[in-house]
């Protein structure tokens, strides 16, 4: 049999947010009705501080189930998605994965927004410039009319790389400031990208009604939020409530002293629903916890693929010869 093989190049020919954001709201969507079933990450850790990371998902309304697996090193990160057919369990492509993961860890954050932040929002503030933070933008330009970003981050020339960037591709003004305080101040939606082990974001700088998405630190010593930014948070969302237990430093800490907090807790699934409602007040300030979860890798493999199949985008790599 043939299985099709695409690589970083094709998937970005392939999929843009758009795409995206519709083939995760679908997979969600599934999963909430019970067409959908989300396995949480494994790690395996080797003495040299590298890890393999697994995790797998199938959706059944759509046809399909896979795995994401990868390994992080200090020399970088490689993923590798495999997509089967659910009902024959037929391997029918091999997915390099960087760019997809970017593009549907962003989406999932433009779903939230959607659902959690005041409709008026206008003005963004994101701690972080790396590999990730470019899609977090722009999936929330996506479900909001945008018109301002301040950007911070560690180094200077970083910032103002992804501040130049940014506004170009979007069209919106871009900032980038000097503190993470700065970024933070009178925005609307609060973006946290980084790989940080302890809190980058204060809670006193936070504005009433405004609504974060915390993207990093998914490993449970690790936190990007402080304890005040959890007790000024009246409502917090996850994608995936088991995963978070495991992984999300950002909840198990603070919540360690509190944990019937957990039970307030409510998933992503459920709101896209409408089996939770979102926003209730405007000035309530909203977090939506992202840890990454298979179930999008899933879905945006089996978007990337279709779209491939449809525009002969690909190579086909013979497998399992008789």
């Amino acid at each position: 049999m043939d299985v099709l093989f695409l690589t970083e190049a094709d998937v970005t020919r392939l999929l843009n947010m758009q795409k995206t954001l519709a083939a995760v709201e679908e997979a969600m969507l599934h999963w909430a009705d019970g067409t959908a079933v989300n396995q949480s990450r494994q790690r395996l850790e080797v003495p040299a501080k590298t890890y393999l990371h697994y995790m797998a998902a199938a959706d059944f309304a759509r046809g399909y189930f896979g795995m994401k697996i990868y390994t992080s090193a200090p020399g970088g990160l490689r993923f590798l998605v495999q997509l089967y057919r659910a009902e024959t369990g037929e391997l029918v492509a091999l997915l390099e994965a960087d760019r997809l993961g970017c593009l549907r860890t962003g989406a999932a954050s433009g779903l939230a927004t959607r659902s959690l932040a005041r409709e008026d929002a206008t003005r963004v503030g994101i701690i972080g410039a790396g590999h990730q933070a470019p899609t977090q933008v722009e999936a929330v330009a996506a479900v909001r009319r945008i018109e301002s970003v301040r950007v911070f981050s560690r180094t200077a020339q970083r910032r103002e790389a992804f501040a130049r960037a940014m506004a170009e591709s979007l069209g919106l003004q871009v900032e980038a400031v000097a503190s993470p305080e700065a970024a933070v101040r009178q925005a609307d939606i609060v973006i946290t990208v980084t790989n940080a082990r302890e809190p980058v974001l204060r809670g006193e700088w936070l504005t009433p009604g405004a609504h974060i998405n915390a993207v990093g630190a998914n490993f449970p010593h690790r936190r990007e939020l402080d304890d005040a930014t959890l007790g000024r948070v009246s409502r917090v969302v996850v994608d995936s409530k088991e995963q978070s237990q495991r992984e999300a430093g950002d909840l198990i800490i603070p919540l360690a002293r509190d944990p019937q907090r957990w039970d307030q807790i409510d998933e992503l699934p459920q709101l896209l629903s409408g089996a939770r409602p979102g926003r209730q007040h405007r000035d309530e300030i909203t977090l939506f916890k992202s840890n990454g979860i298979a179930i999008w890798d899933v879905a945006a493999a089996a978007c990337a693929y279709e779209l491939a199949r449809e525009q002969d985008v690909g190579r086909r790599i013979p497998m399992w010869g008789r």
